[in-house]
């Protein structure tokens, strides 16, 4: 029993393997990056006018990409519609041309293309892209991103909940920087089957992904041993979603954390 155990442990531990010291990570680091953009009760998240006033503010951003119904690339973090544009239906049944006819919260704001915010941001602040895959096209989405992100004069990093598109970005694209989303699946998430949230929750599908960072929620980040492992053992960046106080931004930057920030500035 005992040698079932200790061989049990030490899966666990190399399923959380990471790859550390990507070259990459110094233009990264130092940044304070704005949750679905520089957002507040006038600027709608994850709007041109959000992302505007990240760069103006000297904020990197992190932001949420779907794959449109003709291909393209919509920046919005829900796949369903109603909670930010008040109206139904889904991003990934919409063409590019019917992304203009979305409005933000109530704002003139209309859901963007991701090669509107690129255009915007010109490389002056980092970006932190989360895939959003749906039905399926995880493969479809994460090369349609990295193809339009070929040409990109600027930093960026990729990350998912969904290890499918991790997988994808290691086999054809391991020159950019990816990373796990993750938190603890079982506080709260009853729409998943107790072995997926358990395998989540512990970034174990990092043997198939080997992650560069982590992203935890952050109050969840010492409900598993997981993030220890990844960040202290196998030398990954830790990023921490979502700070919404400056006594969690200055703790999560204590402990070293990369921060993603929302409702106040840091």
């Amino acid at each position: 029993m005992l040698n079932l155990l200790l061989l049990l442990l030490i899966l666990y531990v190399l399923a959380t393997r990471c790859r550390p010291n990507h070259p990459g990570w110094q233009e990264l680091l130092g940044w304070s990056y704005a949750h679905r953009g520089l957002h507040d009760s006038r600027l709608p998240e994850n709007s041109l006018a959000a992302f505007r006033a990240a760069v103006e503010n000297g904020y990197g951003m992190e932001l949420d990409v779907h794959l449109t119904r003709d291909g393209n690339l919509a920046v919005i973090h829900d796949s369903l519609l109603n909670r930010t544009t008040g109206q139904p239906g889904r991003v990934e049944d919409l063409t590019t041309q019917d992304l203009k006819n979305y409005f933000l919260e109530g704002t003139q704001e209309t859901i963007p293309e991701l090669m509107d915010v690129l255009t915007l941001v010109q490389g002056k602040v980092p970006l932190i892209i989360e895939l959003k895959p749906a039905d399926g096209n995880h493969a479809q989405l994460a090369e349609a991103v990295c193809r339009m992100l070929e040409t990109y004069q600027g930093y960026f990093c990729l990350e998912s909940f969904d290890y499918r598109c991790l997988v994808w970005l290691r086999r054809h694209r391991p020159d950019i920087i990816r990373g796990q989303l993750a938190e603890n699946f079982f506080a709260g998430r009853n729409d998943l089957p107790d072995y997926v949230r358990f395998v989540a929750t512990h970034c174990l599908t990092n043997i198939f992904t080997v992650p560069d960072f982590i992203a935890y929620r952050f109050d969840h980040r010492q409900k598993t041993p997981s993030c220890a492992l990844c960040r202290k053992l196998w030398k990954a960046k830790g990023v921490a979603w979502t700070l919404r106080s400056q006594e969690d931004f200055d703790l999560a930057k204590a402990e070293g954390w990369i921060p993603i920030f929302e409702n106040f500035r840091p």
